[in-house]
């Protein structure tokens, strides 16, 4: 146990004085007149009456103590440890090609859907990208906005600047807005269905070396027959992500499933904190003020 104010205990003298004090001072005896008989040495009352008037030194020692702040260190606690993620979605003409029930963007927004009440905690961001790099909503705990983005941002819907696939320019995008979180993981979802050709020529190492500097992770959703780009192999495999071709919805589904596994939600030991404890202090004196109490109404000296 440690105290706030540690020097307040140096009061604690004045109750060690009150109770060497009743236990040597040799007032309280009264001499009475026996015939033919031997008084009783009464140390047996002399030894509980002692007691009864140390109670009122022992509650002045109990108040002092509790004056002094007496603390202690809470047990270690894990806490969740926070995971970035930045949704960037492509809305280019061929993501509104038929897959399942809708379009390749129908059921990427599904899916996203679903993953948010997977990760419960986390914070989310949504970005747009053709063209052009469109942040649809900030990074945050509640995903409502981006529930509410589907319809607003279907690729039939776009203007025409954000036709084409730069698929570069959105990763860097994305990472600027990573960047700026100093606490928790951080991880881009990229989920396109077309090659880009501002990664060409090395750009790919280029951007994968970026977002490895920023601990950022990447993985992407290829919703498209046929393999992925070579250079989104690259940028995956660079920043610690994976590339997951999706050929039909239930994989799409499952591969959302494999993402949350591979960057499971981790725990982290939180340093003890220190708390007040007055508790057994207090129960201490309420207890012996009681019992003091209890012994006025006649375990004391009397002078007749």
């Amino acid at each position: 146990m440690s105290f706030a104010h540690p020097f307040v205990l140096l009061l604690l003298v004045a109750p060690l004085g009150l109770l060497i004090w009743t236990w040597r001072r040799s007032d309280g005896r009264i001499a009475l007149p026996f015939d033919h008989a031997r008084p009783s040495g009464g140390r047996l009352w002399s030894f509980l009456i002692g007691l009864a008037e140390s109670l009122p030194a022992l509650v002045l020692a109990v108040v002092i103590v509790v004056l002094a702040g007496p603390q202690q260190l809470s047990s270690p606690r894990s806490r969740r440890v926070l995971t970035n993620i930045e949704f960037c979605v492509d809305v280019s003409g061929s993501m509104t090609a038929p897959f399942g029930d809708g379009s390749r963007y129908d059921a990427s927004m599904k899916a996203i859907d679903a993953f948010l009440d997977v990760r419960k905690g986390d914070a989310f961001g949504l970005t747009f990208f053709g063209n052009n790099v469109l942040h649809w909503t900030p990074l945050t705990s509640d995903p409502s906005a981006i529930r509410c983005a589907p319809p607003f941002m279907k690729p039939e819907n776009v203007p025409p600047w954000m036709g084409g696939t730069m698929i570069g320019q959105a990763l860097m995008a994305c990472k600027d807005v990573l960047a700026e979180r100093e606490e928790g993981d951080r991880m881009i979802i990229l989920v396109t269905d077309g090659a880009s050709f501002d990664l060409s020529n090395g750009n790919d190492e280029t951007v994968a070396q970026t977002l490895k500097r920023h601990n950022i992770a990447v993985f992407e959703i290829h919703i498209a027959d046929g393999d992925p780009p070579p250079e989104i192999v690259n940028i995956t495999s660079l920043t610690g992500g994976e590339v997951f071709p999706v050929g039909d919805p239930g994989a799409l589904e499952s591969v959302f499933r494999r993402i949350d596994e591979m960057k499971a939600t981790r725990l982290e030991k939180t340093s003890p904190e220190v708390l007040d404890d007055f508790g057994p202090a207090c129960l201490a004196g309420l207890s012996l003020l009681g019992l003091a109490g209890m012994t006025l109404f006649g375990l004391r000296y009397n002078p007749w």
